[in-house]
């Protein structure tokens, strides 16, 4: 009696699967023959030794041409993002991002004319010029940026220069001292400086200075007039020289094309040192720019394929920079972030506002990082090798000793 419930169960169970696996389709689940005459499936694309070198490379180089730029950037965009995002584990913790804050501590009244900035006093944007901000107020939004989990406080200025500015220098240092007071990280990004400047900066404890090359040196001229590529150079050098970090990197969408990315990158990775940050912008339109009146309404600037190849190249050129996802993020998807991030991208800007556009804001991004298992980096924490151990490696190789060099940066790579 037994045996015979079962069965009538069993065979139940049996109608009524069949009955819920029902398609309107027939399905036939067996493999298709291979037919003797069909053609063979096409060969894999000859790798690229230039790309395969750069996924290998244990430390910087600086002598890139502008030929292997140009080949890594060109690779196809799933390989290319895979290669970077494997260099970038070697490098960094893939899961610390650093999360920086930027304010702007005087607004407006700009004489150069960056077709993209709504501080140009040449352009009609609405925006109004005001005096430089107290050193108090400063302090006040860094305390509130570190409560809310940033870790660098960056400040930015609308003028060209700092000359005839003693006063202001004065409270930019107060303010620099007061950030690193903190524990936090401070950058400033003023426009040009000279040599004594930038050692006024670096006394105060100055972390960071930001200086964008903005574009290739070739599309420059058509995006800025008031101040030369070389006048911008001379100012990474004064920064270097002073022992202060350069940050340094471009913004996409100003009409260049792809030749100008290559030639960005080309620039700051021939550098003598790597900058310690290459922040990656989006053109944000701003009307009353020559830009931002140029780009129909809702066009977005730059194809997100173009950020993200720009990404992955700058990775693999630069393995030990941080870089950044700067102005333009707010466009992005949380899906598009997260492709960057795992391309090599390892630093946001992050708060209430950028310089005049909107960032995208803390609660946000800590519900981002908790998704996806991303955490603040800390203050002063870089990937598990960085150009100092780099070119302790080169004097390794240079005595010979390759054993030491590899022991040296398995140790390295272990810690991160």
């Amino acid at each position: 009696m037994a045996l015979f419930l079962f069965s009538r169960r069993a065979a139940a169970r049996s109608c009524t699967a069949a009955t819920i696996r029902s398609f309107s389709t027939p399905i036939n689940d067996a493999l298709s023959p291979v037919s003797p005459s069909a053609p063979p499936p096409p060969p894999e694309e000859q790798e690229s030794v230039v790309l395969r070198n750069a996924v290998n490379a244990r430390g910087p180089r600086y002598d890139w041409t502008r030929e292997e730029i140009r080949e890594i950037y060109h690779q196809p965009l799933m390989q290319l993002a895979h290669e970077s995002a494997t260099l970038h584990r070697r490098f960094h913790r893939p899961s610390a991002i650093q999360m920086c804050t930027l304010m702007n501590i005087k607004t407006g009244g700009c004489s150069e004319d960056c077709s993209y900035c709504a501080q140009s006093s040449r352009y009609q944007t609405g925006l109004q010029a005001t005096k430089m901000s107290s050193v108090d107020s400063v302090l006040e939004a860094a305390r509130i940026a570190k409560s809310n989990g940033s870790t660098r406080f960056c400040m930015g200025a609308a003028w060209r220069d700092m000359r005839g500015r003693k006063t202001s220098l004065k409270n930019v240092k107060a303010m620099v001292e007061g950030i690193t007071g903190m524990g936090m990280e401070a950058c400033v990004t003023l426009g040009m400086i000279d040599s004594h400047q930038a050692h006024e900066l670096k006394s105060a404890g100055l972390t960071a200075y930001n200086h964008n090359l903005d574009t290739s040196r070739e599309h420059y001229p058509s995006v800025i007039s008031t101040r030369t590529y070389d006048e911008r150079l001379q100012t990474l050098s004064h920064v270097r020289e002073a022992g202060i970090n350069v940050c340094s990197g471009g913004i996409l969408g100003l009409g260049e094309k792809p030749e100008d990315h290559v030639g960005l990158i080309h620039t700051v990775g021939t550098l003598p040192a790597h900058p310690e940050s290459f922040p990656v912008n989006a053109l944000v339109p701003i009307k009353g720019t020559p830009l931002g009146d140029k780009l129909p309404e809702g066009k977005r600037p730059i194809p997100f394929d173009a950020i993200l190849r720009t990404i992955a190249t700058a990775r693999l050129v630069m393995p030990a920079t941080i870089i950044r996802i700067a102005a333009g993020r707010t466009t992005m998807s949380e899906a598009e972030q997260i492709l960057c991030f795992n391309a090599g991208a390892n630093a946001v800007f992050t708060g209430e506002k950028m310089l005049t556009t909107e960032a995208v804001g803390w609660d946000a991004d800590k519900a981002m990082f908790e998704k996806y298992g991303l955490r603040p980096m800390k203050s002063f924490e870089r990937g598990g090798l960085r150009e100092r151990e780099a070119e302790e490696a080169k004097e390794k190789v240079k005595v010979g000793s390759w054993a030491e060099l590899k022991e040296s940066v398995r140790g390295e790579v272990a810690a991160a």
